[in-house]
């Protein structure tokens, strides 16, 4: 499950930071949601990714099993949320699924670490 865990990690992580690296406008083409979020909702959406995952990054570094399964479950309902936000806002089916396999990916972390 660690590995499950690392790709969870490094996925959100990266997705995170392309999302506040980049504007609005960048992020546009690729990502319809932000179209119904301000600048600012979105570069917090993306640091909480960020932070979420470096928690998870830094749990299973350590071994810390509580801080590895609440980042992990942390993660999971950021994952849930945004795929309520691409079926509200009626993105296209294939842009949910990313963000479903990684809630099922990381509620599958956060229940190994806090089980």
């Amino acid at each position: 499950m660690t590995v499950v865990g690392w790709i969870v990690a490094i996925a959100l992580a990266l997705a995170g930071s392309m999302k506040l690296a980049r504007s609005k406008e960048q992020l546009r083409p690729q990502m319809a949601w932000v179209e119904h979020f301000s600048p600012a909702q979105i570069k917090a959406i993306a640091g909480l990714e960020v932070v979420l995952a470096l928690a998870l990054i830094v749990g299973l570094v350590t071994g810390n099993t509580t801080l590895a399964g609440l980042a992990a479950l942390a993660l999971c309902l950021v994952m849930i949320g945004a795929v309520i936000t691409h079926v509200r806002v009626k993105d296209p089916i294939g842009q949910a699924i990313p963000a479903a396999v990684l809630a099922v990916l990381a509620g599958l972390v956060a229940w190994s670490r806090l089980s």
